[in-house]
């Protein structure tokens, strides 16, 4: 038992420290996602080896020790996302005018997948303001085409290479456009949203390509696409809105890095996890799609939606335009080693916060 004990301790160890080094292959930073389930392994090992290990052996007391701390250090991660949290983002308030919500329905629908009727169903039953798909092609593009007679305006960007995307919405959309920010093959989109109060609202919508030995060894794209977009809307002068399937989990240092250098806030804190992905195995699950926005909104509900056939649930988030309501609510803060971080990221890639797109910005680069 000792043994087993001494294995399991060290591999709950590895797991632990292995994200705080920055190595950006995906070997490390796929230990950014599941923490959730390591701090339950941790859990279980700790009580095996209080009923098991003999207790008065030193190696057994630093057992004991080590796996407390890092059960800790993995805790530290994730308790924002759960409901003892205290909330990052303020309730609506029960009499806020319809005028004044946004609905963003976000759905990696897996390019093979052919249950198109699902999501056609769940946005005919949620009436959604915004429709956002990833890794649609023209087959989905085809299929979802039923739903522009409510939802009219639309960009679309079909690929057959998982990273096409389309955005339906009931409401305008004005100085749309397609963008690849890092990666030639790899598509943002951006546009302004007119709320029906006449309020208009700067959206991004991203998809970057994650760390995996079948895509990038490592993650130094998907980071310095985050970067640039949060650095980008920092600087903005409308209410800013970044949604999609980051391919990276909301606790891990990438996302964080994210908000940090963009402002913006995150529903989930405080609300829970909402993981989204892997659909078929409750397992192995942890929340890749996301919504942040910056601090005009608060949050009328936040939901993960029933499988269509993906292997993402769809994520469905309804905002309130409250500017006063929301005008004290705090983003995290940015020290001076997350600027340098965020800019040794973009640095790499050659990429800069002037390459995106800034629709509603009265003062073009």
């Amino acid at each position: 038992m000792l043994t087993t004990a001494s294995v399991l301790t060290a591999f709950i160890v590895l797991a632990t420290l292995l994200p705080l080094w920055r190595n950006p292959h995906w070997s490390v930073r796929s230990f950014d996602f599941p923490r959730l389930q390591l701090c339950i392994l941790a859990l279980f090992l700790i009580i095996a080896q209080l009923l098991f290990l003999d207790l008065t052996r030193p190696l057994s007391q630093v057992l004991v020790a080590v796996t407390v701390l890092a059960l800790a250090v993995q805790l530290w991660w994730i308790l924002p996302y759960t409901m003892i949290w205290p909330k990052e983002v303020k309730d609506a308030r029960v009499s806020i005018s319809p005028d004044q919500t946004l609905t963003i329905l976000t759905s990696n629908v897996l390019t093979p997948n052919r249950n198109a009727a699902a999501l056609i169903a769940l946005v005919r039953e949620y009436k959604p303001d915004i429709l956002v798909t990833l890794e649609s092609d023209q087959w989905w593009e085809d299929q979802l085409a039923v739903l522009q007679s409510d939802m009219p305006y639309t960009i679309m960007c079909p690929l057959d290479n998982l990273y096409g995307m389309h955005v339906f919405s009931r409401l305008p959309l004005h100085e749309s456009e397609v963008q690849f920010l890092i990666e030639e093959k790899v598509p943002s989109m951006h546009a302004l949203v007119e709320l029906r109060s006449g309020d208009t609202v700067r959206a991004h919508f991203v998809h970057p390509a994650p760390p995996s030995p079948t895509e990038n060894d490592e993650s130094k794209e998907r980071d310095a696409e985050l970067v640039v977009v949060g650095r980008s809307v920092a600087d903005s002068d409308e209410p800013v809105i970044v949604t999609g399937d980051l391919n990276d989990v909301a606790w891990s240092p990438t996302t964080r890095l994210f908000r940090k250098v963009s402002g913006l806030l995150d529903p989930r804190v405080g609300r829970g996890f909402f993981s989204t992905f892997h659909a078929d195995y409750w397992f192995l699950r942890w929340p890749l799609d996301h919504l942040f926005h910056s601090q005009e909104f608060t949050v009328v509900s936040v939901a993960r939606l029933p499988s269509i056939g993906s292997d993402h649930f769809p994520f469905l988030t309804c905002l309130a335009f409250a500017p006063l309501r929301g005008r004290d609510q705090e983003p995290l803060k940015p020290d001076a080693d997350d600027q340098d971080r965020a800019t040794e990221l973009a640095r790499e890639q050659r990429a800069s916060k002037h390459d995106v797109p800034e629709p509603g910005e009265s003062d073009p680069h």
